[in-house]
This record gives structure tokens, sequence and C-alpha cells, in this order.
């Protein structure tokens, strides 16, 4: 690890990034047995009760230690309901790059939220981590996805050839759609 992670409290749009606690495993297991996320996600391993949700939450907490990525809560600024998630994924420090992902739970869906939590996340890597690259991908034909992509500044690179699991199979592979955003974009 070339750089600590030390999360920081990001604020803005009515939202607060925050990191996962342990209270709440319920609410991410809601989230990742949703349809909709399950219909654009697959684990590596299967997340299907609260004991694979509350291992997901401890991998989170070693990832910031680590400095391999960098998971925040999104909630409501106000109320502190969760709302989703965003995170940078596969930190690789030398080359300042970094992978970013989203989602919210259906009650947060349409309300702008996964954009307003990319742009502050973005922000922040960018500002504060000084990294150089953030690529952002989606199952092809992931629409919702593609419109958050581009209204934040994550320009389309292209496609992936068969770079990420069909839904709910770890057998068979589907197209990615890259983008990516530059500090100097």
């Amino acid at each position: 690890m070339d750089l600590q992670l030390i999360p920081a409290d990001l604020r803005g749009h009515g939202l607060r990034l925050r990191t996962w606690r342990d209270d709440d495993v319920q609410t991410l297991l809601r989230a990742v047995t949703d349809p909709e996320y399950l219909r654009w996600n697959t684990h590596n391993t299967p997340v299907e009760d609260e004991a694979a949700a509350a291992e997901l939450l401890r991998l989170r907490a070693l990832g910031w230690a680590r400095g391999e990525f960098a998971t925040y809560c999104v909630t409501d600024e106000t109320d502190g309901a969760v709302l989703g998630q965003v995170g940078l994924n596969f930190i690789n420090w030398p080359m300042r790059c970094a992978r970013v992902g989203y989602w919210t739970l259906p009650e947060a869906r349409g309300r702008g939220v996964a954009g307003h939590a990319l742009e502050l996340l973005t922000r922040w890597a960018f500002e504060q981590l000084g990294l150089h690259r953030i690529e952002l991908g989606h199952a092809v034909g992931h629409a919702a996805s593609c419109r958050v992509a581009e209204r934040g500044g994550y320009a389309a690179e292209g496609t992936l050839r068969g770079a990420m699991f069909e839904s709910q199979r770890r057998d068979a592979f589907r197209d990615l759609h890259l983008h990516a955003r530059l500090a100097t974009d």
C-alpha cells in the first residue's frame, strides 16, 4: 500500500457519505438481494443472509485499512436514512487510478442520489487522494447507470467484451460499458 486511506465525512446535495457500520447489515442485505440490483450485479461470493452481509461489511473495512478501496454508505444528510453506496475499488496507487461503483436502494432511485454521490466521491478522489483517472464500468444495457456516468462527466470509452459476470451466474460473462474521467477533465 502506498497511501493510507482515511475516511472523510463527505456532504452535499442533501447527502452524507459515511463509512458502513455494523448496524447497517440488514440494510445492506436488503440492498444486495433486491431484484433490480441482482439484475446488474453479481458478487464473487453470494450474499444471501446476514452472516454474508456482515462479512461484506468486514471486507469493506479491511479494504479501507489496506488502502485498496474506499466504500461509502450514502445517507440522507437530514435523517440519516441509508440510500445507497458509492465507492472506489481496485485502487492502483502507482498509476493513481481506481474504479468507481454505485447503487441505490429502491426507494432512492430516480432522485439523483447516485449522481450526486458520484460527484462527491469523484471530487474527493481527485482533490484529496490525488487520483488521475477514475474508471466506471456497468453492464451493457444498464441505461440508468449509463446516464449517471455521462451526467457525472465520465466519458464513454468503449466496450470490454466478457468483462463481468452474467446476472447471478459465475459461469457466464457479459460485456461491460467502460467510462472514465480524468482529473484534468
